[in-house]
């Protein structure tokens, strides 16, 4: 009798897979990318109508055609979403993550430039040199939420701005960096690019391999120790957290360094990435914009709902509609359509998970009853 029982509580269960956090967190993802889909499908058969069919084709399944591509553009905005993610779990908004990305690709670019280093080093030091980049820079709005309760929000915006401008300043005044009749930085020395992966016109390289091994760390370290247990509890409740012995003030110091130091890493990777081109490596432009990549990542975060592994999905994804949304143009569309389409995704994805609660609760009612029937019929 008791053998019985037990076999059933092992056995699979509808239910207990509806209660499941990570089933509610993807089909929630699932169900927000799907109507995103459709409503960019309707704004293509409103646009061009004839054509609709073929660009809905190309945004679908064009990256396909381009997957290293895929992944190279990927590799800044999954950076920039662990960034958004991770401090998301302590309960802070990282809005900063554009400015943290810019400075710590300037950090990358000056060490690129200025350090003379042995081939073999000169990019790690570049790329630690962002990571570190990345880490003042959201060092100090953590440093003004931890100790004078300044919402983390508006200073982490406003350091978007002192960033861009401190960065595109510095690389205009300097003429090892910058390239007057281009209006753009030089190109980088070989010995400071990432190896590349070796596929060809492309610029794929080993920071995306990286960067889904730092995802992967992050989800070690917050499910599987202390530290991320801490964090996690202090996002939950700051006051409580205190209460059973946890340093509120730094946990929120250094959820601010380490979020701004993946931020750094990504515009470490972007920047030191080596270009399709022999001989040449990506470059920068000093234009008094702010990186698209850092609010991407925010997207990108929410899409992963703040979860390393589902952000690294989420970063592809998004990487790969982009990549098919640039092909659309082939047939009469606007790049732009895909800005659309990912906007339409992230909004949806707040009403998916509401609706992913109400098909739970149905299916709970239905199916729910059923298994319970099931479960003492057979223990009998």
């Amino acid at each position: 009798m008791q053998d019985k029982i037990n076999s059933n509580k092992n056995k699979f269960s509808f239910k207990k897979l509806i209660n499941n956090g990570g089933f509610a967190s993807f089909s929630s993802a699932f169900m927000a990318i799907i109507l995103g889909l459709i409503f960019g499908f309707l704004i293509m058969l409103i646009a061009i109508p004839e054509n609709a069919g073929a660009g809905f084709k190309y945004v679908a399944l064009g990256g396909f055609s381009r997957i290293a591509d895929v992944f190279y553009f990927a590799t800044p905005i999954l950076m920039t979403g662990l960034s958004v993610g991770f401090a998301f779990k302590m309960g802070l908004f990282n809005i900063g993550s554009s400015g943290q990305y810019t400075m710590g690709m300037f950090f990358a670019i000056y060490v690129g430039f200025m350090w003379k280093l042995p081939p073999s080093i000169h990019w790690i030091v570049a790329i630690l040199a962002g990571m570190i980049g990345g880490m003042i820079w959201g060092f100090i709005p953590g440093i003004f939420k931890a100790f004078l309760n300044v919402n983390e929000v508006i200073t982490s915006i406003m350091f978007n701005y002192i960033g861009m401008y401190l960065v595109d300043m510095a690389i205009q005044h300097s003429s090892v960096m910058y390239k007057y009749d281009q209006t753009r930085t030089n190109y980088l020395p070989a010995s400071v690019q990432i190896p590349s992966l070796g596929i060809a016109n492309s610029n794929v390289n080993w920071g995306i391999v990286l960067a889904i091994l730092i995802g992967i760390v992050l989800y070690i370290v917050l499910q599987k120790t202390t530290f991320g247990y801490e964090l996690k509890a202090t996002g939950f409740n700051k006051f409580a957290s205190e209460y059973a012995g946890m340093k509120g003030k730094r946990n929120i110091i250094i959820t601010m360094i380490i979020a701004g130091g993946l931020s750094g890493l990504g515009g470490a990777f972007a920047i030191l990435a080596p270009s399709a081109i022999a001989g040449s490596s990506m470059t920068y432009e000093p234009i008094n914009i702010i990186a698209a990549n850092g609010f991407n990542g925010i997207a990108v975060a929410l899409l992963g709902n703040s979860h390393p592994i589902g952000t690294i999905f989420s970063a592809i994804f998004v990487s790969h509609i982009q990549r098919g949304g640039t092909l659309a143009s082939l047939v009469g569309y606007k790049p732009e359509i895909i800005d659309v389409v990912i906007a339409v995704i992230i909004y949806f994805s707040a009403f998916a998970m509401a609706m992913n609660e109400a098909l739970a609760r149905f299916f709970k009612k239905r199916i729910g009853k059923k298994e319970l029937a099931n479960d003492i019929k057979e223990a009998k």
